[in-house]
């Protein structure tokens, strides 16, 4: 098959890394894919919001197959627009993507299917968000609508603090359209935990759990990030737990949107945190997380492009996707600064002689080249160090080893992603 992989960063270096190595892949193509990823694939440098060169481009190359990395894409309708020209896409329709791309459509759309979550309210002025502050205490989690890259989240402890980011959102006009209008959500504690599945609009099978670290900084401190480091398998979640998030939150979503006429195709990615009441979504992607794709992927044992073709062909019902029994924990390394003002352009050590490690792999997430192809930093996550080993402790030491072997100054990254 041809495919073209949608995307430039960490989740599609390791999801083209795994496609390539399908005996299934004839060719493969990435944009606008990165230095990391043109070891291996031909790289072609369009945006990923660029839906018409998305589409030109997986034309002219005769693609049989597209994986649309990110969640702009999927919100903007490239797998639409693919479809009209005849093209397979794997991923959600515009119209399915709103579970991400709009947290209010996801909010009602569990509240109309009895899925477990938090409860909040809708607000797009100041004064009704001030209101359902003070009546929470300032206890709260304050959510732009929109996208925001992972980072309109702000987790309150105090009325002032709340009242502070919904100022920052509604009326500073943080993150642009995206937080236009926000919602103030009763704050729920417990661990948190990632399940993937994958969906052909009838049958949805699991496909992995990952525990991901938000918070720029050690012991869960500092802003939250895009995240900074993942575990797989998520350490809280067991068989029993996965099959009750699967029967109470995974299935009923499938088969909600089902009902409202969307066929929900692709990755369903249910952020979950685990209350004294049991599993509650917190959050729903569309897509493969990054860094969590970095080690889910690592640990699947059935080929990712039969999975993919299953899901486009509608297939899924009967399969059986299989895992290794090991464990991968991922280490992002991050410009300082970041997730708030960092610079670019920094040189980066040589990563030539990871390339042939067996258990450890580099996935760039915000690299590029200079005019003398030197590797630079391009990006506030700047590398994923992912180890793969037999336990939580092997799979830390030869991360954490790694991260120190390449010594890279200028940048920082935590040190306790995995720590048990």
């Amino acid at each position: 098959m041809n495919i073209l992989v949608v995307g430039g960063g960490g989740r599609e270096h390791a999801i083209a890394h795994y496609l390539s190595k399908s005996p299934l892949t004839k060719n493969l193509i990435v944009a606008p894919g990165n230095p990391g990823i043109k070891k291996f694939a031909e790289c072609y440098p369009i945006s990923v919001d660029d839906i018409e060169g998305q589409c030109k481009l997986a034309k002219d190359n005769n693609i049989d197959l597209v994986f649309i990395g990110p969640e702009i894409p999927l919100v903007l309708g490239l797998k639409d627009k693919l479809s009209e020209i005849g093209i397979k896409a794997f991923g959600p329709s515009a119209k399915a993507a709103q579970l991400e791309g709009s947290k209010t459509f996801s909010r009602n759309f569990c509240k109309r299917n009895n899925i477990p979550q938090p409860d909040f309210i809708y607000c797009n002025d100041i004064k009704t968000a001030k209101d359902q502050i003070e009546l929470l205490n300032g206890y709260c989690v304050v959510k732009a609508d929109g996208l925001a890259a992972g980072k309109g989240v702000v987790v309150c402890d105090t009325v002032e603090e709340a009242i502070y980011a919904s100022t920052q959102m509604l009326e500073n006009n943080k993150f642009g359209d995206a937080g236009k209008s926000i919602l103030i959500e009763e704050r729920i504690t417990g661990i948190e935990a990632s399940i993937f599945a994958v969906s052909d609009g009838d049958t949805a099978i699991i496909l992995g759990t990952a525990q991901d670290h938000k918070r720029a900084y050690d012991n869960d401190q500092g802003p939250n990030t895009g995240g900074m480091g993942a575990i797989s398998p998520a350490p809280a979640l067991n068989d029993s737990l996965n099959q009750e998030i699967f029967n109470k939150i995974i299935i009923p979503t499938i088969n909600g949107m089902k009902s409202d006429g969307i066929v929900y195709e692709g990755i369903l990615y249910a952020g979950i945190m685990l209350t004294k009441d049991g599993p509650k979504v917190i959050e729903f992607n569309c897509r493969f997380g990054d860094p969590e794709t970095q080690v889910v992927l690592p640990r699947l044992e059935t080929d990712l492009v039969e999975i993919v073709k299953n899901t486009v062909d509608k297939k899924l019902n009967g399969m059986k996707i299989d895992l290794f029994d090991n464990t991968a924990i991922t280490v992002v390394l991050a410009s300082q600064g970041y997730p708030g003002d960092f610079k670019k352009g920094s040189e980066l050590p040589l990563l030539n002689k990871y390339d042939q490690e067996t258990n450890i792999s580099i996935f760039h997430s915000g690299t590029s080249e200079n005019n003398e192809k030197k590797l630079i930093s391009n990006g506030g996550r700047v590398l994923s160090v992912t180890a793969i080993g037999q336990n939580v402790k092997e799979c830390r030491d030869k991360a954490y080893k790694t991260i120190e072997d390449i010594n890279w100054e200028k940048g920082f990254y935590r040190k306790d992603i995995g720590k048990l």
